[in-house]
């Protein structure tokens, strides 16, 4: 389950921030999930809560967003967004991608008191 070892890096990430600005309460986190990152939202969801007990961050509202991964067709030349590692180009239905972003998550934005 790497969720939880995302989860902690996502976590320490935050609180580094809420101490860098004194920051006494942290009530929100965004979350930006790659499409071909590979997490299950709920194992996120699971872990995220796991992870801030004992924290400022603990009781924090989690978010999440989705973002579409990045590719270069090879066949066609186009920049395009696809959604899963097997999908064909979507303007030319070529299976020669190189995925360029979206296998990431990332900290969007915190919500602070």
């Amino acid at each position: 389950m790497h969720e939880l070892s995302l989860c902690q890096s996502a976590v320490e990430i935050v609180l580094q921030q809420a101490e860098q600005h004194g920051v006494t309460r942290v009530t929100g986190v965004w979350l930006e999930i790659g499409a071909l990152s590979c997490v299950e939202e709920s194992a996120v969801r699971f872990s995220f809560d796991i992870v801030c007990r004992g924290t400022i961050a603990e009781g924090s509202t989690l978010h999440i967003g989705y973002r579409p991964a990045q590719a270069w067709c090879w066949d066609c030349g186009e920049a395009v967004e696809i959604e899963r590692h097997d999908a064909p180009c979507p303007r030319c239905q070529g299976v020669s991608l190189r995925v360029d972003a979206g296998d990431s998550l990332k900290v969007k934005s915190i919500e602070v008191e």
